[in-house]
């Protein structure tokens, strides 16, 4: 059983690294003239989050690739996966609570 969630846990990993590199290579093909300056932030906090994610999946890859006498090196990994993880989810939060300000300010 656990095999079978390492093996899905992986292809879900690989899913959204390539996801995420699709998302960043979208949102750099946008028009830069065509956006306002309140829609740049939004442009700047997609790009975050995938960027975050793909920080989240190369550190978990590297977690699988690292010998266990590497303590350091380790611990390291795993501290830059934890710290990707709460910064995208931090950028995906803000998202919403962006346009609720947003649209406050209009009113």
């Amino acid at each position: 059983m656990q095999i079978l969630h390492s093996v899905w846990h992986d292809v879900i990993l690989s899913l959204s690294f390539l996801a995420s590199v699709i998302g960043l290579v979208l949102l750099a093909k946008t028009n830069q003239a065509q956006v306002e300056e309140l829609e740049e932030a939004e442009l700047i906090l997609f790009r975050m989050s995938f960027a975050y994610w793909l920080v989240y999946c190369i550190a978990c890859v590297a977690q699988k690739l690292i010998l266990p006498d590497w303590e350091i090196l380790a611990l390291s990994v795993k501290l830059t996966a934890a710290l990707s993880y709460f910064l995208t989810f931090a950028c995906i939060i803000c998202l919403p609570l962006h346009r609720v300000a947003v649209r406050q300010v209009e009113e």
